[in-house]
Formats: C-alpha cells, structure tokens, sequence
C-alpha cells in the first residue's frame, strides 16, 4: 500500500530545508517539491539516525529489544560489534545476535569480532582466530573487521593480526579502530595498516592527529565512556569525517534517549544543522555500504519524522516503509527468544577475598598501587595510597576510598584476583557483575569482605546478571544470556536496572553509572591500571604486576 504525506523535507546533502509530498511504500517512489520555504505546521522529515558503533549487549537487552527502544528515539540502524558475547560464546554468539536481530525490521549491521580474546592476560569464554574471522567476514550480514584493539599487533605486524585485516581488505569491508591515545608515528603508522576509523579518542588534538592519518573519528557518548564535549567542535571543520556513536549504553539511558540526544545537544552548541545530520545519518550509511535510505527516490524508506531542528523529538519512525513508532511510543512487538551461556564459576566464601600483605606489591613507602576510576571516561590512572593493614592483611580504607575489587575466572575454576580501586566512594556493602569487558569474568568492588561474597554469591547463583549486597541484604537482576543481556521486555528490564543502580549509588557512590563504570576495570587495553582475573595488570608496560 503507498502512502502520502507533506513534510518540510530535510535535504542534508543540497543543505535545503522545503516542504514536499512523499509517496513511499517500502521505497520512497517519489518526492515532490511544493515549496521552497518549510510550513512550520508540518513535520520535518529526515533519514534515520544510525549509531555508528555499539555495543548491543551493553544495553542488557537481546536484539530485538534494544530495537523496540532504539526506534522511539528515530534510531533505524546500528553498527554492531558482538564482541562481548563472542568473548563468551565464540562463534555461537555472534550467530545469536544475528539470528535474533533477523526477526525484527531494525537494521543490525553486525561485524567480525576482531580480538577476541582481547589480550593473554585475561581468560575468555572463547577464542577467534583469524580463520575463525575471515567465515565471518565472507558472510553477507557480516559488514566490516570489528574493532581492532591488538594496535601492538598491528605495529608489529603480528601474523593474525594481519590475515584478519588482509581479509577484510579484499573483501571490501572498513577495518574500525580502537587505539586510545595512540600518537605520531604510531598513529600514522596504524592509520596506514588499513584502519579506518577511531572511537576512542579523549582528546581534540588526539582526534586532530588521526583525522589528518585519514581516519574517521566517532564521537562517542555514552553511559560510562563520554567524548562529547571534547571532541564535538571538530564538528564545524571535519563534517564529512565525523559520526555518532554510544560504544556501551545501559537500557535506563537507552530509555531516555540515543543518537537523537547528540544532534540536540551539538545543535545547541552551535554547530550547523546539517554538519550534525550528516554525521549522524548520511556517513555511517557511505562509510560502511548500508542498505539504509538516505531519503531519495528509490531508496528504502527508512526516514523519521521531527517536530522540529532543535529538541529533535521524534514524532514517527519508518523503517522500509513500516511505521515501528509513533510519538514515543514502540510499535515492534516482543520476540520470544531462547538464551545461550558459558558459566562454569561456583559461590566463594569471603576468606577467600583477603589480601595477604606478601601477595600484594608494596614499594618502599608501604604503599599500594590503586586503580582510580574516573567519572564518563575509561583510562585509569595507577594511583599510590599507603596501605592499610589488619592482621596481616591489606583492607579497604573507607575514610580514604580506598575499595578492594575483584576478578574471578567465571569459564574455569581458579582463584579470586584481588586488588584496590578509588573513587568509587561507597561507604558500605559491594556490588558485582557478569559485564566485565571484554572477557566477563566475575567483578565485584566493595567496602567489606562479607558484602563482596554476598553480592558475587548473587551472581554466581543466577549464572550472570548485576548485584547490590549492604547489610545483609542482597537485590540481583539476571541476565541469563551469556551472563550479559535478559531476554525479557526492554522496558521492564529498564525498570529494575534502574532500581538496582540506585541502590548501588546509595552505598556512597558518586558515579553516574557504577555498573558501566565497574564493568570496564577489567578492560585491559584502555590504560593505565586494570584487573584481570589473572592478576594486576599495567597497561603501560602491557604486563602484570
């Protein structure tokens, strides 16, 4: 059936803004000019925004109900790296996203997990090889080589590094980066091994030094990791380089808003409309060869309709011609889905979480090294606090906040990994989690040994999920798939991740996101200090401590 409607189309490429007649069904068939000048009474109709790297399984939700969310906020595609899972559940894992993201109308576009696992110092569920890679690539649904994080691999001209981006070339499909803070020579000597684009960039003059290596930067916000406000002014000059991303985003914040809340923002800002629209609808379509329309005769009618320029609220969204939400409210029904899991780990007992002052490095002045968390970002500066020692062992300092975290191997029975965080801020009681990037092993950080057990314990019981223990009292929300995402209605899992986040903030915390937070303090290839379940480990040095 064809419908028709009058708009003020927004004509991102010729920089025009007109009312017009559309005729479409699952194609635009038509678009006719009727003015030069918008009618403030009508809509405003745009292609889609499309999220230019994320990770789905960071919003705890399979698939289908990311989409049944994404949509309300104009969102009609995503570049999707299933990394988290594949570090889980390998090759299973990838296809389970694909199979499920298939039984919607969203446009998943999915890549070839590139390092998985990440690096040799932590336990994965899973391991990828780069034959394992080049099936995946040769697949249709398979889009492009994942990010390549291994960028000393990529320096030194690693082997299977190399097959996997040789692969990936020949096939015709982009290379995405991943190489925080990386620099001159190197930066160059990375951007020239084929990689195309970068999402870790914390920095403007970071960004600047890679876009002049011809790399694409995306400009990343989302619930932990937040680049917004230092990169968005290279908007005004790289329109034609730069798109939006959220890499990791919780399904409250996914509740709230996605790539919508960036054009917003960046129009506030100053930057011109249509430079804003174009990172956030035309590029991500061109740079990665997506079937998604652009709204142009012949194209498939994946388009939105605004109420204006400026707050960006999305009114309709269309996705080859199938309206899939109106006036926020979702219109994909839910997908019964089954789930799949790589969970080995058993409950500890909390002697298991001392730390012995012999197990433990020390320097000279009887000081420990700390990992300090830092609100909205993922680098983690190694920080040095005078150890506070009971009975031989090494305990939390509270009045300092001073935490112990912890790392324990979920895929293989094996011992609890201990170390020392900061800025944390909990007076009391402990949280854990399954999300624990990129290997999710176990992690938990806390205030006192018998909350830690107790909120592992909770995990350890429902094969994955987040907890909050604090005086004795102890609240889980499952994630029964992989131990990353539930198969359950997206709102509703909204609804307790939301609660459980409160809970967590009312232990002391002054982080935004805690859980976000605690799930990257074991992503070894962001520097300086992290924790693997094998051991401290300095990002500097790429060895444990």
């Amino acid at each position: 059936m064809n419908i028709q409607m009058q708009v003020n189309l927004v004509d991102i490429t010729a920089k025009k803004i007109y009312t017009a007649e559309i005729l479409f069904n699952e194609r635009i068939i038509s678009i006719r000019k009727i003015n030069d000048m918008p009618d403030e009474t009508l809509p405003y109709a745009m292609p889609g925004f499309i999220d230019s790297h994320v990770h789905i399984e960071s919003s705890m939700l399979i698939p289908t109900e990311f989409a049944r969310i994404a949509v309300t906020h104009g969102t009609v595609a995503t570049i999707s790296d299933p990394h988290e899972i594949a570090n889980v559940c390998g090759m299973q894992g990838v296809h389970y996203m694909i199979e499920n993201g298939r039984r919607c109308p969203f446009k998943f576009y999915f890549g070839a997990p590139s390092c998985v696992p990440a690096t040799t110092f932590e336990t994965a569920g899973a391991e990828l090889n780069s034959d394992d890679v080049i099936k995946l690539l040769e697949m249709e649904e398979i889009k492009y080589l994942s990010e390549m994080m291994n960028f000393p691999g990529v320096l030194h001209g690693d082997e299977e590094v190399r097959r996997k981006i040789e692969a990936a070339h020949r096939l015709g499909k982009p290379v995405d980066g991943h190489a925080p803070g990386l620099r001159g020579e190197d930066a160059r000597k990375y951007a020239a091994a084929g990689i195309s684009t970068d999402h870790e960039c914390f920095t403007k003059e970071e960004a600047e030094e890679k876009l002049a290596c011809g790399m694409k930067i995306l400009i990343r916000e989302g619930s932990a990791a937040k680049n917004f406000d230092a990169l968005i002014g290279l908007l005004h000059h790289y329109e034609d380089e730069m798109m939006f991303c959220s890499d990791d985003k919780h399904p409250d914040s996914l509740v709230l808003g996605h790539i919508n809340q960036l054009c917003k923002r960046a129009v506030e800002k100053g930057v011109d409309v249509f430079k804003v629209l174009k990172a956030a609808c035309i590029n991500p379509v061109e740079h990665y060869n997506l079937n998604v329309g652009l709204l142009k005769a012949g194209d498939p009618a994946d388009f939105i309709l605004v109420k204006n320029l400026e707050s960006f609220e999305v009114l309709k969204t269309y996705i080859n011609g199938q309206l899939v939400a109106e006036n926020s409210k979702t219109l994909l029904a839910p997908v019964q889905e089954q789930t799949i899991n790589n969970f080995v780990a058993a409950k500890i007992t909390k002697e298991e979480l001392l730390v012995a002052i012999d197990k433990y490095p020390l320097n000279d002045n009887n000081e420990i090294p700390v990992i300090e968390a830092i609100d909205g970002q993922l680098i983690t500066p190694k920080k040095y606090f005078p150890a506070k020692i009971e009975n031989g062992h090494i305990v939390c300092d509270i009045k300092n906040d001073v935490l112990k975290i912890v790392v324990i191997n979920r895929y293989n029975k094996a011992g609890v990994a201990k170390a020392f965080i900061t800025n944390f801020g909990f007076k009391q009681g402990a949280i854990a989690s399954t999300v624990a990037h990129d290997s999710h092993n176990v992690i938990a950080v806390g205030a006192d040994d018998e909350s830690l057990a107790a909120a592992i314990n909770a995990v350890m019981d429902t094969q994955g999920g987040v907890s909050v223990s604090n005086h004795g009292k102890t609240d889980v929300l499952p994630l029964p798939v992989a131990g990353l995402m539930s198969n359950q209605d997206g709102y509703e899992i909204a609804e307790q991740y939301e609660t459980i986040d409160r809970l967590a903030k009312s232990l002391g915390s002054s982080l935004e996101a805690p859980f976000m937070t605690l799930s990257f303090m074991a992503l070894l290839v962001i520097p300086h200090l992290k924790l693997s379940d094998k051991g401290l480990f300095d990002g500097d040095t790429f060895s444990l401590l």
